[in-house]
């Protein structure tokens, strides 16, 4: 059998001269060194190991090798880069100096049926291992970082805040201004209607006039809910009224209701967050700790 073009014919030494045994999750390979005559056994780790590290090791082992190469069955080179984890899902050819072994791993099934469990519990000691050693600095370092953050929100709201203050007193005072206005007129109305009934007209005259009048109020009313969408009910009247005022002092003002409100989201959405890293259970340190940072 010829490896390559250019490379010399080599023995073809039977199967069992090299084999693939699984100990402990890892591939172990054994195979006979040309000039010790003994047999040597190597294990890899598939996916960190390389073929080029592997022959190196075999070269290494034996120093009378001068020549190591792996071949596919059909002829082809394998690159040095190449994993062993590749490497092992097929058959492939072992050359060493002049003498070629045929290489048939070990089906990957019976690895998975008998070390399966294993290397998951190891996964999940490790996972476990590494979120013991850099949870904590990782919390404490997220902390921090959320604390930088309210401070620097709570700084940009002071001015808003001290604004919003003053408009929404202004807005307020207006608004029961014009709620006792209204109390006003109803009771001139009333006291007027009445002056009319008995010293001025008598009732078969006003009566009518009243009639209009409650027409007319009822009017209004329909037209506010044709306008409003929105049923004429006192608490919510008055809402409406006291936003209306205190949209037009913040243009008036310049106030920016939108980046306010943002920056409220802003500063709630991190005030929840650092609520919740706090706590003992999420972070997963002792009490007393906790209770030493708030």
């Amino acid at each position: 059998w010829r490896g390559r073009e250019g490379a010399p014919y080599s023995t073809l030494v039977p199967s069992d001269e090299v084999t693939i045994t699984y100990r402990h999750g890892l591939p172990v390979i054994t195979l006979m060194l040309p000039t010790r005559s003994e047999r040597c056994q190597f294990t890899v780790k598939p996916v960190v190991t390389t073929v080029g590290a592997f022959l190196q090791d075999v070269q290494r082992e034996d120093k009378g090798i001068e020549r190591a190469e792996v071949f596919a069955t059909d002829g082809t080179k394998v690159s040095d880069t190449t994993l062993m984890e590749i490497l092992l899902m097929n058959d492939f050819k072992l050359v060493i100096n002049n003498t070629t072994y045929s290489v048939s791993p070990a089906v990957k099934d019976k690895l998975s049926s008998e070390h399966a469990t294993e290397m998951e519990d190891i996964k999940s000691l490790v996972h476990r291992l590494f979120v013991a050693l850099h949870l904590e600095d990782h919390q404490i370092r997220k902390e921090r970082e959320l604390l930088q953050k309210l401070d620097h929100l709570k700084g940009e709201l002071l001015p808003l805040e001290q604004m919003k203050a003053r408009i929404t007193q202004s807005a307020d005072a207006k608004t029961s201004r014009l709620l006792w206005v209204g109390l006003a007129l109803m009771s001139t109305q009333g006291g007027a209607l009445a002056w009319l009934t008995w010293w001025v007209y008598s009732w078969d005259i006003m009566e009518p006039v009243t009639y209009f009048i409650t027409y007319g109020s009822a009017m209004a009313f329909y037209a506010y809910f044709v306008l409003t969408k929105q049923d004429y009910i006192y608490p919510q009247a008055k809402d409406r009224q006291f936003l209306h005022y205190f949209h037009r002092k913040s243009k008036k003002q310049r106030f920016n209701v939108e980046r306010y409100n943002k920056l409220k989201d802003d500063l709630a959405e991190a005030e929840e967050s650092l609520r919740r890293l706090r706590q003992p259970l999420h972070l997963r340190l002792p009490i007393q700790e906790i209770n030493n940072k708030d």
